[in-house]
């Protein structure tokens, strides 16, 4: 039997984060998914975590961590987290301000029907058929994309969203993963945790995701965040190809 927490990491969140705990809890009370929640605050100024504390939902936690030390660093500790605690099986990441919809969970957890191996992905995708975002510029639309058939081309995966971090993780593969030697800090981690599964012999199954844009609060894409992903899928492309040589 499945059992699933979902991590959640936050920075100043304050005006999304209510309508995303009260939708979790309507669909929690209406499907037969039982699933835990894990806030992973980075001390926002904004009381975030205060807010979540005082809604006193008795599924829901939250991690204090002491800075904003950026998404990677959020979740590593959220994943260590829960294999320290040994009572799940399957880990889901999802964002705070809403871009997730609660709506697309459904078919996120059928998905896990379909796998044959303990160590698997499901990857919630926005560029396959059935996938689509919503209130995006093209500017933007084109940077994600780019970025996406870059890090395809470069690292050989054939995956079609590879900065998304809507996604269910079983915990034998967050356990068979050296999380202690990641470093990725922005989205650039979804793309170092897509590769560190492929090579780990992860099971990965994308399904079609529509992605919102924030309604409240600012974006915390910023242009470090896209070089830093640019620079980790060049310098693992060319480790892939040259091997031992380049890291010398």
């Amino acid at each position: 039997m499945n059992t699933f927490v979902i991590l959640i990491p936050t920075y100043n969140e304050s005006l999304s984060v209510r309508e995303l705990l009260y939708k979790l809890g309507v669909f929690r009370a209406n499907s037969d998914e039982n699933f835990d929640l894990i806030i992973l605050d980075d001390n926002s100024p904004d009381k975030t975590a205060q807010i979540v504390d005082s809604l006193s939902i008795p599924w829901v936690r939250v991690v204090r961590r002491p800075d904003k030390n950026g998404l990677g660093a959020a979740y590593r500790a959220g994943f260590c987290e829960v294999i320290r605690m040994a009572k799940y099986t399957h880990v889901l990441t999802m964002d705070a301000d809403g871009s997730h919809r609660v709506e697309d969970l459904p078919v996120m957890f059928d998905a896990l029907k379909d796998f044959d191996t303990n160590k698997t992905v499901v990857m919630g995708t926005r560029w396959i058929p059935g996938g689509s975002v919503t209130n995006w510029s093209n500017s933007r639309k084109f940077l994600s994309l780019f970025g996406t058939k870059y890090a395809k081309f470069a690292l050989g995966l054939k995956l079609d969203d590879l900065t998304g971090g809507f996604r269910i993780y079983s915990l034998d593969l967050l356990k068979s993963l050296n999380l202690q030697d990641m470093q990725a800090t922005g989205y650039c981690f979804q793309i170092e945790m897509a590769l560190a599964s492929k090579q780990a012999g992860a099971e990965i199954i994308q399904v079609p995701i529509t992605f919102v844009e924030r309604s409240f609060g600012k974006s915390k894409m910023t242009v470090g965040i896209a070089f830093e992903a640019f620079k980790y899928v060049t310098r693992a492309g060319l480790e892939r190809v040259f091997g031992g040589y380049f890291r010398r």
